[in-house]
């Protein structure tokens, strides 16, 4: 990896650091486990169509990593990191198909399976299958927080091309 590309990548995890602590400050819009607006998943987003699927993932496993040990919750990184992998995995099946114009599209999808990998492994973990009455609610979060981090890692993405381009 040139140096160059290894400082964006390592300012852009702690980009993605920064929001995901800023985001634990403020109170969940609804009171149901899971539910949170990702903030830090906006960088995710942007590097998957910046920079390529290996990029993405190496943003997503350190930030899944210090953001568990910045909150001390190291049991979290396993239904964090189970949602994660598997919106990054449909990210990626997703990202040949659109431009940057729809990337807000795979954010979408990656919300939604994002919710999806933390019940599964909510499931697996608490032997309850009962569990999966919250899926509605989950995916339905998961459309609205995927749309709002989609179009705004599209804003993002869209001023550095604009910068780029003085």
């Amino acid at each position: 990896m040139k140096a160059k590309k290894l400082v964006h990548l390592s300012i852009l995890t702690g980009i993605s650091l920064v929001l995901f602590v800023l985001e634990n400050q403020i109170p969940a819009p609804v009171p149901v486990p899971g539910v949170k607006l990702g903030l830090g998943n906006i960088i995710v987003v942007c590097v998957l169509f910046l920079y390529g699927r290996r990029e993405a993932l190496a943003v997503l496993t350190v930030k899944l990593l210090l953001s568990s040990l910045i909150t001390g919750n190291l049991g979290a990184l396993a239904y964090s990191a189970a949602g994660g992998l598997l919106s990054w995995a449909g990210m990626c099946l997703l990202r040949p198909l659109l431009g940057q114009r729809q990337l807000w599209v795979a954010s979408v999808l990656g919300a939604m399976l994002h919710n999806l990998g933390q019940l599964l492994a909510a499931m697996l973990v608490a032997q309850t299958p009962g569990l999966l009455a919250w899926l509605p609610l989950l995916l339905l979060s998961g459309m609205v927080t995927g749309l709002f981090t989609g179009l705004a890692a599209q804003a993002v993405i869209q001023k550095l091309k604009v910068k780029n381009e003085k």
